[in-house]
């Protein structure tokens, strides 16, 4: 049933090696496959803690006194919050999932590409989760300007240290090689 882990060597063409982090001295493919899994299942295990936080503080929300005060806006950025947070669950959990699912059959690399790619998406959900929790938050308790305010200055965050610095720092170091 289960095959051995069939991970490509070093064999593989100059495409493949540029697109991927380059190995430890004296590292193998395998071994950097492995070890660049174990980093990022790291960083999903924090992000999942908070998220999951967030989002069982939204689940009992519209059970607590006074929720039937919350506006047509608030109702409104409650549910964005709360489905943002459910998809940014969802993509932080699913590369556990899948690696328990997958184990030994030679797709861990495949498995990693993917986990990144859910940890952006998940990130992107959380920010979104963020920015409509604090907006309900500012919208609920002071007025409707401040809590675009304070929605806006989460998004601002979020979106410039998550996404946007990181996409910089990336165009930068490619400048700086050519």
């Amino acid at each position: 049933m289960n095959q051995p882990e069939q991970v490509q060597n070093e064999e593989a063409g100059p495409d493949e090696s540029s697109r991927t982090e380059n190995p430890e001295p004296g590292e193998s493919h395998k071994e950097r496959v492995d070890r660049e899994l174990a980093e990022l299942l790291q960083g999903l295990r924090v992000a999942v803690t908070g998220v999951q936080v967030l989002f069982a503080f939204l689940l009992t929300l519209p059970f607590a006194a006074g929720f039937h005060k919350v506006d047509l806006l608030g109702r409104w950025l409650f549910f964005i919050a709360l489905l943002s947070a459910a998809l940014a669950s969802i993509c932080f959990i699913t590369p556990a999932a899948q690696h328990r699912l997958l184990f030994r059959t030679g797709l861990k690399e495949k498995m990693l590409h993917r986990a990144n790619e859910l940890g952006v998406a998940g990130a992107v959900g959380l920010a979104i989760a963020m920015t409509s929790s604090v907006a309900l938050v500012a919208e609920t308790v002071i007025n409707s300007w401040p809590a675009v305010l304070f929605g806006g200055t989460v998004a601002l965050a979020s979106g410039w240290l998550w996404i946007l610095q990181p996409i910089v720092d990336l165009y930068r170091s490619k400048d700086v090689k050519s």
